[in-house]
């Protein structure tokens, strides 16, 4: 049985509740050799899009990739976003929206604090309750 991943739904269901609600859909994504984003936008090798309807073209959230045609410096580039490589997606007026963490992510590099979102990891934390 093959398991399918739970993210691109989740990447769906922000996106729309987004739009649904007047606010606008960014995107955090891990670059690596098969996202195809504008190099000289990446940071500390991450990338935040605007993926709204005002600032994309073709929107395709698909379940293994995620593409585009956006504009950077007023230049039209087709962006290819692998789902694997989503950090998160949220809205930019409030910060709400999901950040995934897992398995199916490669290992990143450190941010310097540049990026707008960020992730923590805890140990658990167990009590025992008498």
């Amino acid at each position: 049985m093959n398991d399918l991943s739970t993210r691109p739904y989740l990447i769906r269901a922000i996106y729309e509740w987004c739009v649904d609600s007047g606010l606008t859909p960014y995107l955090a994504v891990r670059v690596d050799e098969q996202t195809d984003v504008p190099r000289s936008h990446v940071k500390n090798g991450e990338i935040v899009l605007n993926i709204s309807a005002d600032a994309v073209r073709n929107l395709q959230l698909g379940n293994e990739m995620i593409t585009c045609t956006g504009r950077f410096g007023g230049v039209p580039f087709d962006l290819l976003v692998p789902v694997t490589a989503t950090i998160g997606i949220f809205a930019k007026e409030t910060g709400q929206g999901l950040v995934f963490q897992g398995g199916d992510l490669p290992p990143s590099s450190p941010d310097g604090g540049n990026s707008e979102i960020k992730t923590t990891t805890r140990k658990p934390n167990l009590k025992i309750v008498k």
